[in-house]
């Protein structure tokens, strides 16, 4: 793998989830009923930046959940024989809520399909809208999302690369190419 650029640093991170935090706000005509879940692993630490945000612009808090979607993915067999849910109850009730799934890169469609699913198998929210860092194209389902921090189109051989804070140490999304 190559290193080929940079393309958001600490600050374009901050700048861009503080926009998408006010789409979400203006989109929903306010906070209620909006409930956050991340996507584990990174999608987690931006649905609590994200929140965190919200509470700074609007003065409440907004749920914050997390889910895992190892068991509901359509490719399991490259991934693993035996597949573990680790969440399947998301510690919220999601009915009639407005469900903010929220990711770090939206590619194929897989993950994001296999999150909702995951979801509606907990109840039947209002909405389910979907906020990601990057989006990089090449979607093999039709799943869009409401809420882009970055369009990055990329190439086959090219990689987008999220690292945050909580997890890695430091906030940056390079691209690599393979």
């Amino acid at each position: 793998m190559e290193f080929k650029s940079v393309l958001l640093d600490e600050k374009a991170i901050k700048r861009t989830l503080t926009r998408v935090a006010h789409e979400i706000i203006e989109k929903n005509k306010g906070i209620e009923n909006i409930v956050l879940i991340g996507i584990k692993r990174r999608g987690v630490p931006l649905a609590e930046r994200i929140a965190d945000l919200i509470e700074q612009i609007e003065g409440k808090k907004v749920l914050v959940s997390s889910v895992d979607i190892t068991l509901y993915r359509d490719d399991l067999t490259s991934i693993n024989e035996q597949p573990v849910l680790n969440n399947a109850d998301l510690g919220i009730d999601v009915k009639d809520k407005k469900i903010i799934l929220v990711d770090d890169v939206l590619y194929t469609g897989r993950t994001a399909r296999a999150a909702i699913d995951a979801i509606i198998a907990n109840g039947r929210p209002q909405m389910i809208q979907l906020a990601v860092l990057v989006d990089r194209g090449h979607r093999e389902l039709p799943i869009r999302a409401d809420y882009v921090g970055k369009n990055i189109p990329t190439s086959g051989k090219e990689m987008i690369s999220v690292e945050l804070l909580e997890i890695d140490g430091e906030d940056s999304v390079s691209i690599f190419e393979l």
